[in-house]
């Protein structure tokens, strides 16, 4: 069973900063996408940012220019660099991970670590 574990979720004043660790179980390379998605109360799960097994990457537009994901292939684990936090960047975010496999998707997520961007 593929095991996802976030850290580095705090609080943090507006203009701030943070950068989020998704640490997994398995070989980053068995997975076709890997990303971070976020929930804030009373709202629906969104993607914040994917990057694919090829690197390529995908930020939401709100946060574009402020947020980048990375990854570490030798650690197992993927990043989220969040630069010049919004107080509406506040929410619970989860790590993702998609294995495609002969047509099937399994998608696999992690615990959540809760993001609070407040003075």
């Amino acid at each position: 069973q593929v095991q996802l574990a976030e850290s580095g979720g705090a609080l943090v004043q507006p203009g701030g900063s943070l950068r989020l660790s998704c640490a997994a179980s398995d070989s980053l390379s068995s997975f076709s996408v890997m990303g971070w998605y976020r929930q804030a109360p009373g709202k629906q799960r969104e993607s914040v940012a994917t990057m694919s097994t090829w690197g390529i990457t995908n930020y939401a537009d709100s946060v574009k220019g402020r947020f980048t994901i990375s990854r570490d292939n030798a650690e197992k684990t993927v990043y989220l660099q969040m630069n010049n936090l919004k107080p509406e960047d506040t929410a619970v975010y989860f790590c993702n991970a998609d294995r495609l496999l002969f047509g099937d998707l399994r998608r696999y997520w992690g615990q959540g670590t809760q993001v609070t961007v407040s003075s």
